[in-house]
């Protein structure tokens, strides 16, 4: 195969479709997605049947743990992605929406429509739910997208990717609206990142070696997160019946999520009373604990059973894990957490445990990341949790997109104006 003729062949494709899908009506738009749903569920045991392919392959080339938990599809992953078609093609159209009008002293009225970006690439890694996700988000934002998933996930893509194909030509929408590169061939990734002649934004979903090489040769813009170091902060004053349960849920509930606590601070002054609780826990789940020499002293100290205790190293502070580990720090208050999570984070999602309000709002404002939250897991950091339905990915830029970026992030806004034969004077 000729890699650079066959992706500006995808390219030209996806161009021509991003025409007509901006054109495209709510109506036909939720159609195709509601085939796509049923497609999927016709096709549940074929989709299964691809992925068990897929996972033996995996197994078999010796591929860790977490990534074979984001490869895994079950029943219940099937119908999570025909659940999420659905509930993207319920969601309210963007596109066309006008916003912010206002008479200027001229006469004229002046005022924002947002529109798709036109032709999306997402790149991919291990989750085959992201062809359906990404497809759906593209679509009903307007945008064609061309799709290049990940060689571990070959199989159970394009058994997805012919449902979407099914779901485009049951709603007469044009099939090139939506594409799966069908090479694993790694130079498809850097053709398709400098083709900006058809290609107008980049969404890299993998990890960090991967987003970093996107980042760094790419000719199109990119939206993007490289890492997710999550940090939980128990405050002084935080109610003690939610401390154990927030953590749990946001440490074990999955280790291979880019939402996934990795960081746990903890109030100088009820760490006594608390941490141990939080250690015995954790311990339990089989978490090993990488602690500051304060905290790690009081664990010692507490002799709990089969807690797994090792001395933090710098790297610890700024490391997302994808694993049972977790470090642990000891800190004056919430000043010092602030500093420490905006010093350390990855940007992506933070947690305060209190029930001062003061400080809530302080850590709401001051924590520069994308999510940040009071008395809340960070594991709901996610599209599907914020009500968009799905995502696309969740950036940790700071441009027009940031966080879980569903249909508002694939589009943009340009000015219109209304006028009645107004001329500058």
């Amino acid at each position: 195969m000729d890699i650079q003729n066959y992706m500006q062949t995808l390219g030209r494709q996806a161009r021509a479709a991003s025409r007509q899908l901006a054109a495209a009506s709510t109506e036909a738009k939720n159609s195709a997605l509601q085939a796509m749903a049923d497609e999927i569920r016709r096709q549940r045991e074929a989709l299964l049947a691809a992925n068990a392919q897929d996972l033996a392959e995996a197994r078999a080339a010796g591929l860790d743990a977490a990534l074979i938990d984001r490869l895994t599809l079950t029943e219940n992953g099937v119908e999570a992605i025909a659940i999420g078609l659905e509930q993207v093609s319920a969601l309210p159209d963007p596109v066309g929406e006008i916003t912010d009008v206002k008479r200027r002293p001229s006469g004229i009225q002046v005022g924002k429509m947002r529109v798709p970006l036109g032709v999306i690439g997402i790149i991919y890694e291990a989750r085959p739910n992201v062809t359906a996700d990404a497809a759906a988000l593209c679509l009903k934002s307007g945008n064609s997208a061309i799709l290049r998933g990940g060689r571990e996930a070959i199989n159970a893509n394009r058994a997805i990717a012919a449902c979407v194909r099914a779901g485009l030509a049951a709603a007469g929408l044009p099939e090139h609206a939506v594409q799966v590169v069908e090479t694993t061939d790694r130079a498809a990734v850097g053709a398709l990142i400098t083709m900006p002649e058809y290609v107008d934004v980049i969404v890299p979903r993998g990890g960090k070696g991967l987003i970093e090489r996107i980042s760094r040769e790419a000719r199109v813009p990119v939206i993007k997160h490289l890492d997710g170091n999550c940090h939980v902060y128990i405050d002084d004053e935080a109610d003690p019946a939610k401390i154990v349960p927030i953590v749990e849920n946001a440490k074990t509930q999955r280790y291979g999520t880019c939402n996934t606590a990795e960081s746990l601070l903890v109030a100088r002054d009820i760490a006594d009373l608390y941490l141990p609780a939080i250690a015995r826990m954790l311990a339990g789940k089989g978490v090993e604990m990488r602690c500051c020499a304060e905290s790690l002293v009081l664990l010692r100290e507490s002799a709990i059973e089969g807690a797994k205790l090792v001395a933090a190293t710098e790297t610890d502070w700024s490391e997302e894990y994808l694993a049972p580990i977790i470090a642990i720090r000891i800190v004056a208050d919430v000043d010092e957490a602030i500093a420490h999570i905006n010093r350390y984070s990855s940007g992506h999602t933070e947690a305060i445990v209190t029930e001062n309000y003061t400080k809530a709002m302080r850590f709401l404002r001051e924590v520069d990341s994308a999510s940040v939250m009071v008395n809340a897991s960070t594991r709901f950091a996610d599209g599907f949790e914020y009500g968009l339905g799905a995502e696309i990915g969740i950036s940790t830029d700071k441009i027009h997109a940031r966080g879980p970026v569903g249909l508002e992030g694939l589009t943009s806004q340009k000015w219109i104006v209304f006028g009645n034969g107004e001329v500058r004077k």
